[in-house]
């Protein structure tokens, strides 16, 4: 039976997390020592980016030659997937970790399952996320959409990382297929990281956060006032086309980052 209806609350020593299924298997609330960390509101939080992240190109993409339409939910592009705008079932429930998932439907085109794992520890949060296929093969991207407040304590927050490369961005606000040298901020930019994500949000005086993924690439975007976000996922924007990650029946897309933290 569902029981999507209810947020899951995940306590481990003065770590609080609260994940709401039923919009989007989003973070709603991460507090630590009280402290909170997530911009709040239904657009806000953190949310999951499946099956794909950022911004496909029109809306459109290819698999196997047959050309797809997704809705344009940021025109001209689609933005972000279906994972967020989808109430997900809860899988498991325990005091420090849950596992949720939902079914692929339209507007995808191709049927599968999207599975997503919380695990909470005093000092780290875990994350993990699986896209599987039923039936035929297709491109799939999955990442997070974490919205960090910019100030906590009247501090604003230092976003530090080593890049290999920024992916260059054109007039239609995606990746020209040229990587630049990274450019300094403020960013709505792809990053390459070969070695893994790896980036870390500073709160003077209050609190450091290092977000890491064995994956390669992360979008940071900080052009708004009231928070900052790094975005670590599978492939860059509009990936569905440029760099197309195939996920079959017998290998499952699986990506995981973990956020820690201590305290100044």
């Amino acid at each position: 039976m569902s029981r999507v209806a209810k947020n899951v609350r995940l306590t481990v020593g003065d770590a609080e997390l609260t994940i709401d299924p039923t919009h989007g298997c989003r973070i709603g609330s991460l507090r630590i020592g009280g402290t909170e960390l997530l911009r709040q509101g239904e657009k806000y939080g953190c949310f999951p980016m499946v099956p794909w992240c950022g911004r496909t190109e029109n809306g459109e993409f290819r698999s196997g030659g047959v050309l797809h339409s997704l809705p344009p939910n940021s025109p001209p592009h689609a933005i972000h997937g279906t994972g967020r705008d989808t109430a997900w079932e809860t899988a498991r429930e325990a005091e420090n970790e849950s596992a949720f998932y939902y079914d692929l439907a339209d507007p995808w085109p191709y049927p599968g399952r999207v599975t997503q794992t919380f695990e909470l520890a005093e000092e780290s949060l875990t994350l993990r996320m699986g896209v599987e296929a039923h039936v035929d093969s297709f491109p799939a991207q999955a990442g997070w959409h974490p919205w960090f407040l910019r100030n906590l304590g009247g501090q604003d927050v230092r976003i530090g990382f080593d890049a290999a490369w920024q992916e260059e961005r054109g007039e239609s606000h995606l990746p020209t297929g040229r990587r630049i040298d990274p450019l300094p901020g403020p960013w709505d930019d792809c990053f390459g990281m070969p070695d893994g994500v790896d980036v870390k949000l500073t709160w003077p005086e209050q609190l450091e956060l290092t977000v890491r993924s064995r994956d390669e690439w992360v979008v940071v975007y900080d052009e708004q006032d009231e928070a900052v976000c790094v975005e670590p996922q599978s492939g860059p924007p509009n990936g569905l086309n440029t760099t197309p990650r195939l996920v079959t029946p017998i290998e499952p897309l699986e990506i995981a980052t973990t956020w820690s933290w201590v305290r100044l």
